[in-house]
């Protein structure tokens, strides 16, 4: 499937492919990306399994954004605001609550460890209101900017925030990381892991699904704007698609952890990338605004603002208990919906 993805993306170079060709390979290239991911997390064991998917996804979303912003001249100011508040938002209440939700049809009640996600969550909340919402209430500047010293700083804050919750989770605090042994009966748990080869071998094949999913999505871009024009929508449910598409690996991965009763596999996978996805993009596209001299607006308006209050208020009180029903992810996924139909009907 990476050949096949490369190959059309090669393809397309000279001659136009029909768009539902395009959209096959994609979804193909989106399962096999969850495949290699999963034989790379059971050869080298937990967080690190899930790490590398959120930070391989996060690295290349990175890399399109800033090539859009770089290349973009109308709407480039807001790009990354825009990428960021909607990535959080499908994680959070999308990803987070269809995960909570299949695993509770199944299981009735999941649970996790409290420890680790209330350390994520306390990350998240601190990472998102610092880089989205602060820069509408302060003065240095009009309107929801940073000033350059401001936005030097606060990318600086939120790199340092992101690598020290890495390291807490991969060294110092593993443990509140992992996942029950002894709640988790899919086989794969148990079975022997892939050999040094294979996972390398799967690590390649893995950088070759991720980098093929972001070009296909952008390939898929034009004919989704026209769409979204054509039905009337504004210019934001575009990001919305494109960032969904982007996160597919990910969430098709946890949404399979949560189905096998590890949910806390999931919420490894949900909470990381999201960290990743501000943790890694905002110091990246305030360097690149610092160094080019390109405009960026970070702070969200009004109603996505309440939204994201909203979202990290239940999120907290969610997983707050280390244990999960399914009234919790119709909550979620209630919320999610709510912010889809608003942007769409803003």
């Amino acid at each position: 499937m990476p050949a096949a993805a490369w190959i059309l993306i090669a393809a397309s170079l000279g001659v136009k492919i029909p768009v539902a060709a395009v959209a096959v390979i994609l979804i193909g290239a989106v399962l096999a990306a969850v495949h290699h991911a999963e034989l790379i997390a059971h050869r080298i064991g937990e967080p690190f399994g899930t790490l590398v998917l959120a930070v391989a996804v996060t690295v290349i979303e990175l890399g399109l954004i800033v090539t859009l912003m770089s290349a973009a001249e109308e709407g480039a100011a807001t790009l990354a605001r825009d990428t960021v508040f909607a990535a959080v938002m499908i994680i959070l209440n999308g990803l987070v609550g269809i995960c909570i939700f299949v695993g509770a049809l199944r299981h009735r009640e999941q649970v996790f460890q409290q420890t680790g996600v209330s350390a994520a969550l306390a990350t998240l909340c601190a990472l998102t209101v610092l880089t989205l919402v602060l820069p509408n209430f302060t003065l240095s500047e009009p309107g929801p900017v940073y000033s350059a010293s401001q936005l030097g700083f606060v990318a600086v804050v939120s790199f340092l925030l992101y690598a020290t919750f890495i390291a807490v989770q991969t060294v110092a605090h593993r443990d509140y990381f992992l996942p029950d042994k002894h709640v988790a009966g899919d086989h794969e748990v148990h079975a022997a892991p892939p050999t040094n080869r294979a996972a390398w071998l799967s690590f390649g094949c893995l950088l070759a699904c991720l980098g093929a999913v972001v070009i296909l999505a952008k390939k898929l871009a034009p004919p989704i704007e026209a769409g979204v024009e054509a039905a009337g929508a504004p210019q934001a449910a575009v990001g919305v698609i494109i960032a969904a598409l982007v996160l597919m690996p990910e969430s098709v991965a946890a949404v399979r952890a949560s189905v096998a009763n590890r949910l806390q596999t999931s919420l490894n996978l949900g909470l990381g990338s999201a960290l990743a996805t501000i943790g890694l993009t905002i110091p990246a596209v305030a360097g690149l605004s610092l160094l080019a001299g390109l405009p960026i607006a970070l702070g969200l308006d009004t109603k996505s603002t309440v939204l994201l209050v909203l979202t990290l208020i239940v999120s907290t009180l969610t997983l707050g208990t280390g244990r999960t029903t399914v009234l919790q992810g119709v909550v979620h996924l209630v919320i999610f919906a709510v912010y889809l139909f608003t942007t769409v009907v803003p």
